[in-house]
């Protein structure tokens, strides 16, 4: 697993390349098996791979311009009436998503869309609004997905910091 998050790193520029269908529902299988609070499975996922919802969607704030060039968009959303914890429940899900992305080859980066702006006002409206979401659920994030067209380095053991552990007290 420390592998997997070693290699892990936010990818905003893909190739060209279309991501083959089973690693798409192993990165889905990934999020689905991530954990929420009281078991509420509260979030869905929207698959985009359309060019012209992509770049719309990568219109929605002004640090969205990448998504456009990923060949797949994972949007996370919570259904509200089922859970409680949208952003926590929606994060861990995304971790999720990164790190079976690293692990089939393959790219992404966590798109921040709630508590967003951008050039069509609300980016979460905008999102829900092009992608007919209804009204109960929230936007979490996009993650475009993707093979990677540069490759970044690895993190390395001198981010491991100890002086940022604290036992029993601050």
């Amino acid at each position: 697993m420390l592998e997997a998050i070693r290699k892990r790193r936010s990818i905003r520029a893909f190739r060209p390349k279309a991501v083959e269908e089973e690693k798409l529902k192993e990165i889905l299988k990934a999020a689905m098996f991530s954990p929420t609070a009281w078991d509420t499975r509260a979030w869905e996922f929207i698959i985009v791979k359309d060019p012209k919802t992509r770049k719309a969607l990568s219109e929605a704030t002004p640090y969205a311009s990448y998504v456009k060039d990923a060949p797949v968009v994972i949007v996370v959303c919570y259904d509200i009436e089922k859970g409680k914890r949208f952003k926590e429940d929606g994060s861990i899900c995304a971790e999720h998503i990164h790190l079976e992305a690293v692990n089939q080859g393959l790219g992404s980066c966590f798109t921040q869309v709630a508590d967003s702006d951008g050039p069509h006002g609300n980016a979460e409206a905008y999102v829900k609004n092009l992608l007919d979401i209804p009204q109960r659920y929230r936007v979490l994030c996009m993650m475009p997905i993707g093979y990677p067209a540069v490759e970044l380095p690895e993190h390395s053991e001198s981010e491991y910091d100890e002086t940022k552990i604290h036992n029993e007290r601050f």
